[in-house]
């Protein structure tokens, strides 16, 4: 098993700390992990990705130019990454970044409502996991138990109280996501 994924977003999104939970989620599972993020200087607000890769196998390198798997939440990242998944891979997007969908036929494409859904629930900060939860279920490379796992490593302590709403949070995306 080996997944390479782009999750790209506007700063403040929840991008790279999305990325950073899905590798320590790896670690975990005694997996090998990559995890590089990248984001210009003004972070929040401004655009930020990060790729990771989980694999059972030694990884040779983290530089990636073609992804199994695209987790778009903004337009610009959607124009930047689309042609970037590789053909028969994954293009997960949320609806609420999204004025242009996705248009490529040779990869499957689904959409989850996550900003949506948080902003309903009153759970705005746990967009990100919800989103991580949509992932969990159309590509399971790392196991609920191991991500609410790696929560605890990093998060402070003082936000542990957060743990089980971020785990309904994945439950949650799982639940929601769809394919177009």
């Amino acid at each position: 098993m080996k997944e390479e994924i782009i999750i790209a977003g506007f700063g403040g999104q929840g991008v790279l700390s999305m990325g950073k939970i899905l590798a320590y989620s790896g670690l975990m599972e005694n997996k090998e992990v990559t995890w590089m993020p990248a984001y210009g200087p003004e972070q929040r607000g401004g655009t930020a990705n990060v790729t990771v890769i989980v694999s059972d196998e030694r990884i040779s390198s983290p530089i990636l130019s073609k992804y199994d798997t695209a987790i778009i939440l903004n337009q610009p990242s959607l124009a930047k990454f689309e042609s970037k998944v590789k053909p028969g891979g994954v293009l997960i997007y949320d609806g609420y970044g999204i004025i242009n969908p996705p248009t490529r036929k040779d990869i499957h494409v689904y959409r989850i409502d996550a900003m949506d859904e948080a902003n309903e629930r009153k759970m705005a900060k746990t967009f990100n996991m919800i989103v991580l939860g949509g992932l969990l279920k159309i590509r399971p490379i790392v196991s609920i138990e191991s991500v609410v796992k790696a929560l605890r490593k990093t998060l402070p302590e003082r936000h542990h109280h957060l743990i089980p709403m971020n785990e309904e949070a994945i439950r949650i995306g799982m639940d929601i996501i769809k394919e177009v």
